[in-house]
């Protein structure tokens, strides 16, 4: 009898010592909690620009995104057609909470707004400016009905110059 109770807690304990080995290469990530994220609202002026986190995310404005809580700022690209683009810094705050308040993260601004500005249009390409051709000069032989005639108020400029 001794001999049966000998090889069943062999029997167990090799049972026992091949389920742990299995749990050794179980990796202790099941116990990490998932990184905190903050949800981050996105606003323009005017609506429906496209807005780009620089850790992923992005939407159309109105909108909101869920970031994960970075230790660091961030930023925001806005974007939208005939406007110019514009990027906004946002800066993540863990408050780390005490016994009566729970830990939060917050975004400074919140919300994330841009004003964009209209795109100036391309000046026009303006043509180069040509003088004008002189017109020739009246020749001393012109005909008599050029002059102005003598009883005339106004005297002639180049009276006394031909």
């Amino acid at each position: 009898m001794r001999r049966v109770i000998a090889i069943a807690l062999t029997g167990a304990s090799l049972l026992g010592a091949t389920s742990l080995a299995g749990c050794s290469s179980m990796s202790l990530d099941v116990f990490k909690s998932a990184p905190p994220t903050v949800q981050v609202r996105l606003e323009s002026n005017p609506p429906g620009a496209d807005a780009t986190t620089s850790l992923g995310p992005g939407c159309k404005t109105p909108c909101s995104v869920s970031v994960p809580a970075a230790d660091a700022s961030f930023m925001v690209a806005f974007a939208l057609p005939k406007y110019q683009p514009a990027s906004v810094p946002v800066n993540v705050i863990k408050n780390p909470g005490d016994f009566t308040t729970p830990a939060s993260v917050t975004t400074d601004p919140s919300p994330v707004f841009a004003e964009l500005q209209p795109a100036t249009p391309p000046k026009p390409v303006r043509k180069p400016h040509r003088p004008k051709k002189p017109k020739p000069a009246a020749s001393a032989t012109a005909p008599a009905e050029a002059a102005p005639a003598a009883g005339s108020p106004f005297p002639d400029p180049n009276a006394g110059k031909r």
